[in-house]
């Protein structure tokens, strides 16, 4: 594990790749998070809502991008976290995590994140705020 403060501006974290998309992951995130949309985990229901099948929750994707800070948390924790949903995430995608450091102000470490598919389509982007203890 490297050290935050050993980033320079434009350093990169390393990217995660997650396991397909599967409609289990759906289910079980609808169950802890409460959102029982079925366009979630229901082809017939995401089709007749003009979807081309079941896509995945946003807050999933986001909560998911949140793991290329995992290693860190030691050091300190997310202040901040904004995205900006730019595409659909169905099932069986591929998505890669991404964060760029933008800023760094003594404990504060602003990144660049993004979520892309296997296409390389970004289907996420935002800024998040990284303090340290």
């Amino acid at each position: 594990m490297s050290n935050l403060t050993n980033l320079q501006v434009g350093d990169s974290l390393e990217e995660i790749t997650l396991s397909p998309v599967s409609r289990m992951d759906l289910i079980k995130y609808s169950g802890a998070s409460g959102d029982f949309n079925p366009i979630h985990t229901i082809d017939e229901e995401a089709e007749k809502a003009g979807l081309p099948g079941v896509i995945a929750h946003g807050m999933w994707t986001m909560g998911n991008l949140s793991k290329v800070f995992t290693s860190y948390y030691e050091e300190g924790f997310i202040e901040n976290f904004q995205v900006r949903f730019s595409g659909k995430v169905f099932l069986n995608d591929v998505l890669t995590l991404r964060a760029t450091l933008q800023e760094k102000n003594n404990e504060t470490f602003s990144f660049k994140v993004n979520v892309s598919s296997q296409s390389e389509k970004v289907v996420m982007k935002g800024k998040v705020v990284f303090v340290t203890n």
